[in-house]
């Protein structure tokens, strides 16, 4: 970070501070993070974006597209059920995995659209 990415003088907005940090306090950001860490990994995010692309799949589709064994593939579909990304059923005895709801979907695509614009500007 260069110095012209900072203030010269320290100052600051207390009313805006005071407001923000008022609203801040109402939300719990910590499950935020804690579902962007469950994407942050590539495995999950591509099953993730898998879902977006099928609206269900079942544990041996799901590895074979990420290529990643059944036990691995099971590991973070767990993570990602632990966390409200996927949910899933049994049908004998398979196990079909589908997002949890259209929000997931909805992030995973605008952080494509995100990265393929900043691509562009850079």
């Amino acid at each position: 970070m260069s110095k012209k990415d900072t203030c010269e003088i320290y100052c600051y907005d207390e009313e805006k501070v005071n407001r923000i940090q008022g609203e801040l306090q109402k939300e719990d950001i910590s499950s935020v993070v804690l579902l962007f860490k469950a994407l942050a990994d590539e495995n999950r995010a591509k099953i993730a974006y898998s879902l977006c692309q099928d609206e269900e799949l079942c544990v041996c589709d799901i590895a074979n597209i990420i290529g990643a064994s059944v036990a691995t593939t099971s590991h973070h579909l767990r993570t990602l059920y632990k966390q409200g990304i996927v949910k899933y059923r049994k049908e004998g005895k398979l196990a079909f995995y589908s997002l949890d709801d259209d929000h997931i979907k909805q992030l995973i695509m605008i952080a494509l659209v995100h990265d393929k614009e900043v691509k562009v500007r850079v």
